[in-house]
C-alpha cells in the first residue's frame, strides 16, 4: 500500500505452468522504463490472501496505484496485452479493495 506509483499483485503457486508463463513475462517487463511494481503471493501459503481477494483461478493479478487498489487485472500473458490492461485499469477510478 505505500509504494508509489503503479503496482501489480500477482497470485501464484508452484507447479502452476500457466502462472509460470504469466511470472517469466511480468519478469521481462520489470527491465522496462514502464514497468509496475511486482509482488508475487504464493497462493499455497497465503489462503488468507487467496480468500481476501476472492482467487479462484491462477494465475491471477490484482492492481494497486499510490494505495490505491483498481481491480483485477485480465489479460493473456503477453506484454503488449498486460500493458493495456493494465493502462486500462489505471483510467478507471479506485475501487473499494477486497
Amino acid at each position: 500500500m505505500d509504494v508509489p506509483g503503479p503496482a501489480v499483485v500477482l497470485f501464484t503457486r508452484p507447479g502452476c505452468g500457466a502462472c509460470g508463463g504469466m511470472a517469466r513475462v511480468l519478469a521481462e517487463w520489470q527491465g522496462a522504463t514502464d514497468a509496475p511494481a511486482l509482488f508475487a503471493v504464493d497462493a499455497e501459503i497465503d489462503t488468507a490472501l487467496v480468500r481476501e481477494f476472492e482467487v479462484f483461478h491462477l494465475p491471477a493479478l490484482f492492481v494497486f496505484r499510490d494505495g490505491h487498489y483498481h481491480g483485477r487485472l485480465e489479460a493473456p500473458p503477453r506484454l503488449p496485452l498486460l500493458r493495456a490492461a493494465l493502462d486500462a485499469r489505471l483510467a478507471a477510478d479506485p475501487e473499494e479493495a477486497p
